[in-house]
């Protein structure tokens, strides 16, 4: 763990968060439905790199309250976006799944996100380049804990 009373952790941790903070924001200007906040896109995501989920799941794996993602599936519903359908073994819940027309605007999304992220990367040199590769997975695994 990184010792946040030792100056160089400390410098890292706060331009790590700084640089994060800063690529996520410029990142949200780059969606393809304007309509849909950040946290609904995210949702999209989820269902579509996992398949299927309770309302309740994506609220654990999205952080934020249930009653809150019921209003965000209620709009994603009133959209065309997902489909709710009885959970197969326990007839209180529902499953939500995404639907194609959420699959492929998520795939636009993603697109035009990469682009606009392969284009900033052309400002670096190969090295810089190499280190982004390797800090990938760390990111991403830090994005998950």
């Amino acid at each position: 763990m990184p010792d946040l009373s030792h100056g160089d952790d400390a410098a890292a941790v706060n331009s790590l968060r700084s640089a994060v903070m800063r690529l996520s924001r410029r990142l949200k200007h780059q969606r393809v439905d304007e309509s849909l906040s950040p946290t609904e896109m995210s949702v999209l995501g989820t269902l579509v790199n996992c398949g299927t989920a309770t309302p309740g799941e994506l609220a654990r794996k999205e952080h934020v309250q249930p009653p809150s993602m019921t209003r965000i599936v209620a709009l994603l519903e009133a959209k065309g976006l997902v489909r709710l359908e009885p959970h197969p073994e326990d007839r209180r819940q529902k499953v939500v799944t995404s639907t194609e027309q959420a699959e492929v605007m998520l795939k636009e999304s993603r697109r035009k996100r990469n682009t606009w992220l392969a284009e900033l990367a052309d400002g670096l040199d190969e090295d810089e380049w190499a280190k982004l590769r390797a800090a990938a997975p760390v990111l991403e695994k830090l994005a998950h804990l």
